[in-house]
């Protein structure tokens, strides 16, 4: 538990500097391509998630290593803790979601003599 903390505690350090390494360089490329306004606000977003990703990317690796996993469970552990590791961040950047409407009630059946025209006698 302690090695499974301390990793963590690790990561998080990891995540935090990359973040301002990122926001850096993030910038200096915006100011590059001579980014204003909702397009450097955009670029700036993509760029940023983009850089987390990979450090995650990273930080999930060397834990595999510590670990180590070879091969497909190798792959399968790190695709999972790179998804763990976004899915915060990825929540706290994506817009609120309307709530689903409530399905519409179905009508009431008519009698099942209601439905079916009585036959006429015809003899």
């Amino acid at each position: 538990m302690k090695t499974l903390l301390s990793a963590l505690a690790i990561a998080l350090f990891a995540c935090v500097n990359v973040a301002h390494a990122a926001d850096a360089t993030c910038e200096a490329k915006a100011s590059e391509k001579k980014l204003a306004g909702a397009a450097k606000n955009s670029f700036m977003k993509k760029c940023e998630r983009d850089s987390a990703g990979s450090a995650a990317k990273t930080t999930c690796e060397t834990q595999a290593g510590d670990k180590k996993l070879a091969g497909a469970a190798k792959a399968s552990f790190v695709k999972k803790c790179v998804k763990d590791a976004s899915a915060p961040a990825m929540a706290a950047s994506a817009p609120m979601a309307k709530p689903a409407a409530a399905p519409m009630a179905k009508p009431a059946a008519a009698p099942a003599s209601a439905a079916m025209p009585a036959k006429a006698a015809s003899k």
